[in-house]
């Protein structure tokens, strides 16, 4: 991002960190402006409240806290559920095609088949890739 390597892993790590996370993936998406910007899916814990653009900003906030604010995530995107293959490794090639606005690949292996229709339709009702 705008000449800064960041790692994934380092911003997952961050916001997992926080109490209303429960899980988070990280992908990198083209941008105009940077060359990649920080998009962030996470599932809140059960007894977390989606605020909407409040958690969101609270999620940005808390990155800038612990990696500085150039890591902070340009989108936050708050998800049911995160697509996994049967032995639970998280498909960032299927979270990169939703960030960039692609048609989403082949996700045969996924272990529930459903869960890209889940992230769809929470695109739909939190408007899609709305920057924070």
């Amino acid at each position: 991002i705008s000449g800064h390597r960041l790692s994934t892993a380092e911003i997952e790590s961050a916001l997992v960190s926080h109490p209303a996370v429960a899980e988070a993936a990280v992908v990198g998406a083209a941008d105009e402006t940077t060359g990649q910007a920080v998009v962030a899916f996470v599932i809140l814990r059960e007894d977390a409240v989606d605020s909407g653009d409040q958690i969101v900003q609270e999620l940005r906030n808390h990155v800038g806290k612990e990696i500085g604010p150039i890591a902070k995530p340009k989108t936050i995107l708050v998800v049911p559920e995160l697509p996994k293959t049967r032995s639970g490794k998280i498909m960032r090639r299927l979270l990169k095609d939703v960030a960039e606005g692609r048609e989403v690949g082949d996700a045969t292996t996924l272990a529930d088949n459903t869960v890209m229709a889940q992230i769809a339709q929470s695109l739909k009702k939190n408007s899609p890739l709305k920057n924070a």
